[in-house]
């Protein structure tokens, strides 16, 4: 039959993450064994985890040096290009963002192995303290039933049968056999001598493992929205946007960066355990458990006897014979003695009780249940939660190179946004191009003066407005210089139903229509109007 170590074998990762380096504070070579009570293993973590933090520093350098080399080129930039290509900008934001929400696919797939490892481990440790709690009680009750119960009757025995001295024989040899269960249930584990609470262990397993699924469930919904508020903050052009999600966007970083360290530490501790987790479960029950009994759990071979088996067959052959001795008092001294079938039947009942609980105890202590709990508990550790914890770590490091290049399009953009407002301060307020929206001057002149659409309003219609007849002294009047501007782009002129007043767009052309009512204008709608429609 297989033994336990062909049943449970340590996956792959647990041995390349075993091989990593563990050095103290000093940079000294540490023995990379589970001893999670040893100083130095302990400074070997931490300098793994640590390594979040050089993370944390190499990627504040870099954005630091881009800072930089933006400041600096950015004068040259402005000269080479009045409008700069913001088609690599626009790339490097898609591929931060995919990179990004790969990673919170990465990562939610990690955190749910995770959990399902703890659980399982959880899961497990609860039924292991259910069945030694149960070996316990039954222990306790056995030498209990024999120890107070069966004492008393065969005390009160005693002082009935003291005028029968084959009755006391028998009574003499009940208590030798007493003695021997009594002997032999002491002989089994007593669980209160144990230093580790298994249940309590379990407890702690789960309280500190639903707020790291906390932490890192945030984390991702974190990463998702600052995904989504990138997207609407280059859509919008927004600065004040592009301010929040730069924190948020440095706090996720340091989060990332931090949850990098944690969680590589981790992993290479629970993977030092499961590389070797026999040898240290040996070392730390070896105080109250024997080396026998700890392999007999741990490997449970057929190879390896039951150290109980032994103890278990004295009481069962005990109490058979206790029983056989019971019946012949009660077929051959109630009669005599009558008073004495109480006694009697009370050793009698309570010898039943006790031969039911050594049976359970048979199926309890044999190493079947345990082991499988045992090796619940190491696949649910090693596999699903180790292989989760990298997932986790992969995250981790994707979602803090994606940030980072993140921050590095916020500055790009920011500076973008800062040149676009620099050229709009630059122009000319004096320029009649300008749109006039941007032209804040007041003219008090203009205030009052009426548009040309009103003055055509105010006597109709364009066609009841009759040009005078041109002397033919006149020769034709040339067309205006707008005119003439406008048919040097095109073969014929634009013509404009409203004529331009005061700097709105270029000089418009009008139609022919148009120009002759203007110049139907007489004096006195001039003084009227103004000057601000004459040519």
């Amino acid at each position: 039959m297989a033994t336990a170590r062909l049943d449970y074998v340590a996956p792959w990762w647990t041995y390349w993450l075993h091989n990593f380096p563990h050095f103290n504070f000093s940079l000294l070579s540490v023995d990379s064994t589970f001893k999670p009570e040893d100083g130095s293993y302990q400074q070997s973590l931490v300098l793994l985890a640590c390594l979040g933090a050089v993370g944390l520093g190499l990627s504040l350098l870099f954005l630091g040096g881009f800072l930089v080399c933006l400041c600096c080129c950015r004068r040259n930039l402005d000269e080479d290009a009045k409008r700069p290509n913001t088609c690599c900008i626009t790339w490097v934001a898609i591929i931060t963002g995919l990179i990004t929400c790969s990673a919170v696919g990465v990562g939610f797939y990690g955190n749910s192995e995770t959990n399902d490892g703890v659980y399982q481990l959880t899961y497990s440790l609860y039924n292991a303290n259910h069945t030694l709690e149960s070996i316990d009680n039954m222990v306790a009750t056995s030498r209990g039933n024999v120890e107070t119960g069966v004492k008393q009757h065969l005390e009160r025995l005693d002082e009935i049968f003291a005028t029968k001295p084959e009755y006391l024989q028998a009574l003499r040899f009940m208590q030798l056999m007493m003695g021997n269960i009594i002997r032999e249930l002491a002989a089994l584990p007593d669980i209160n001598k144990t230093k580790v609470d298994l249940a309590a262990v379990a407890d702690q397993t789960t309280f500190a493992e639903y707020y790291r699924w906390l932490i890192y469930l945030l984390l991702l919904i974190l990463d998702l929205i600052i995904c989504l508020a990138m997207c609407l903050g280059m859509a919008k052009h927004s600065q004040y946007l592009l301010i929040t999600i730069m924190g948020f966007v440095l706090l996720s970083l340091v989060l990332s960066w931090a949850s990098l360290g944690t969680g590589t530490a981790t992993a290479v501790g629970v993977s030092d355990f499961c590389v070797s987790p026999d040898k240290f479960i040996v070392n730390q029950t070896k105080d109250f458990l024997s080396a026998d009994v700890a392999h007999y759990y741990l490997f449970c071979s057929t190879n390896l006897p039951n150290p109980f088996q032994q103890s278990l067959t004295i009481c069962q052959r005990s109490l058979t014979t206790m029983q056989i001795q019971i019946q012949g008092l009660l077929q051959f001294s109630v009669p005599v003695f009558p008073s004495a079938q109480r006694d009697l039947t009370g050793i009698q009942r309570l010898l039943n009780s006790t031969e039911f609980s050594v049976h359970q105890l048979t199926a309890l202590l044999d190493c079947r249940g345990l082991h499988k709990d045992y090796l619940d508990a190491l696949i649910g550790v090693c596999y699903d939660g180790v292989e989760g914890l990298l997932y986790l770590s992969l995250f981790s490091l994707l979602a803090a190179c994606a940030l980072s290049a993140m921050l590095c399009v916020i500055f790009r953009l920011w500076t973008l946004m800062g040149s676009r407002e620099k050229e709009y301060d630059d122009i000319d307020e004096e320029d009649p191009f300008n749109p006039e929206p941007r032209r804040f001057s007041y003219n008090p002149r203009r205030s009052n003066t009426h548009s040309f659409c009103s003055y055509i309003s105010s006597f109709g219609s364009q066609a009841s407005l009759h040009p005078p007849p041109q002397s033919s002294s006149s020769s034709t009047v040339p067309p205006p210089e707008y005119m003439n501007q406008s048919m040097l782009f095109g073969s014929t002129p634009r013509y404009e139903n409203v004529p331009l007043i005061r700097g709105g767009s270029p000089p418009p052309s009008y139609s022919p229509s148009m120009r002759t009512t203007y110049l139907s204008m007489t004096d006195a709608q001039i003084r009227h109007f103004g000057t601000d429609f004459q040519v």
